[in-house]
C-alpha cells in the first residue's frame, strides 16, 4: 500500500524472490548507478520518505520492505528461524535488484536493514559498490558486549526472542501504543515533528497485522541464534566494500560504543560520524545531514 503524498513518481511493485515470497518494492529515479534502501524496526520503506526522492534526481532508487515487515511476505518462522536469517533476507534483496536488472548497487541500511546490508556485503561483495550503515555495529559484537545499560535501553532485543507465541501475543494487545512508545521515545526532542500522524498511522497499520509482529519476532530470534553462527564463521574475513557509518550522537549505539573503531576491526575502508542532536532514527530525524553525507561518499568512491 502506497501512502499518498510520499514517493511520488515511484512505481510500486511486488517482486517474487522465491516461491510465494514477495518483496514490496518502490522503484524510481534515473542515473548511471543504483541505490538499495533498507529500513529498520518497526518501520517500512517510508523511513526514506525525505531522502529517496532527492537521491532519485541522480540515481536509480529501490526502497523495499524487508521480509516480515510492511507489505512484504511474512512466512511463518521455521523452528531454527533460518527463513528469517540475515543471509536469507539479504538474498531477498539481491534477487529484487537482479530482477530489476541492477547487477551492482550502493546499499544503504538503517537498524535491521543495516544488519541485512552487513550480511549482503559479506555474501555478495561483488554486488555492492558501497555500503552505508546507520546506527549499528555488528550484531555479534553488540550481543557479546551487552551491558546493563544496553539491555535496559534495547530491551526489545531480549523480549522479541522469547519463545513463540509469548511476545506476539503481548505485542498484539495494543500495536498503536507500542509504535508510538517505541518511536517517539527514541528520537531526539527536535525530531518529533518529523513523524507526521499519517506516517505513524501507516506504521501502526502494518504492525497491527499479527503476521507482521511474528515476522519481526522471527527476525530478532534469527539474530540471536543462526545469524550469530553465520557471523562467527566470518569474523576474520575482511570487508572490502567501502563503508560509511552514521549514527545518532545522542543514541544508545553512539553513547555505548566507539562506532568507527568497531567497524574498522572488520572493514578496510571506513569513514563516518555521529549525527548531532540525533537519536536512533537517523534517516528520519536528520535526513538532510544523511543525504549530504551519502552524496559526498558516493561521489568520492565513484571518482576513486
Amino acid at each position: 500500500m502506497a501512502l499518498k503524498g510520499y514517493f511520488e513518481g515511484f512505481e510500486q511493485r511486488s517482486i517474487e524472490v522465491e516461491k510465494d515470497i514477495f518483496i514490496n518494492t518502490f522503484v524510481g529515479g534515473s542515473g548511471d548507478e543504483a541505490i538499495l534502501l533498507l529500513h529498520g524496526h518497526p518501520e517500512t520503506y517510508l523511513i526514506w520518505r525525505d531522502i529517496a526522492p532527492k537521491l532519485a534526481k541522480h540515481y536509480r532508487i529501490v526502497a523495499t520492505d524487508l521480509r516480515g515487515y510492511g507489505d512484504s511476505s511474512k512466512p511463518k518462522g521455521l523452528e531454527d528461524h533460518s527463513n528469517y536469517s540475515k543471509r536469507v533476507m539479504a538474498r531477498d534483496q539481491v534477487s529484487v535488484m537482479e530482477k530489476l536488472g541492477m547487477e551492482q548497487f550502493h546499499v544503504v541500511g538503517h537498524d535491521r536493514g543495516a544488519r541485512v546490508a552487513h550480511r549482503l556485503i559479506l555474501d555478495y561483495p561483488e554486488k555492492a559498490l558501497t555500503c552505508t550503515m546507520m546506527d549499528i555495529l555488528p550484531t555479534y559484537d553488540m550481543y557479546e558486549q551487552t551491558s546493563r545499560e544496553f539491555a535496559t535501553k534495547y530491551w526489545h532485543w531480549f523480549f522479541y526472542i522469547q519463545k513463540y507465541p509469548f511476545p506476539e501475543q503481548a505485542l498484539g494487545a495494543d500495536p498503536a501504543f507500542f509504535i508510538r512508545f517505541n518511536l517517539l521515545n527514541k528520537v531526539g526532542s527536535e525530531a518529533k515533528e518529523r513523524f507526521p500522524e499519517e506516517v505513524l498511522n501507516e506504521y501502526i497499520r502494518c504492525y497491527s497485522d499479527p503476521a507482521c509482529v511474528h515476522g519481526i519476532c522471527e527476525d530478532y530470534r534469527a539474530a540471536a541464534t543462526i545469524d550469530l553462527e553465520h557471523d562467527e564463521v566470518d569474523r576474520t574475513r575482511p570487508i572490502k566494500t567501502p563503508l560509511l557509518a552514521l549514527w545518532g550522537a545522542n543514541g544508545v549505539v553512539g553513547k555505548l560504543w566507539d562506532v568507527l573503531k568497531g567497524w574498522k576491526q572488520f572493514a578496510e575502508d571506513v569513514q563516518g560520524f555521529g549525527v548531532p542532536n540525533c537519536g536512533h532514527f537517523v534517516p528520519e530525524e536528520k535526513p538532510e545531514i544523511c543525504l549530504e553525507a551519502m552524496m559526498k561518499f558516493f561521489d568520492e568512491k565513484r571518482r576513486g
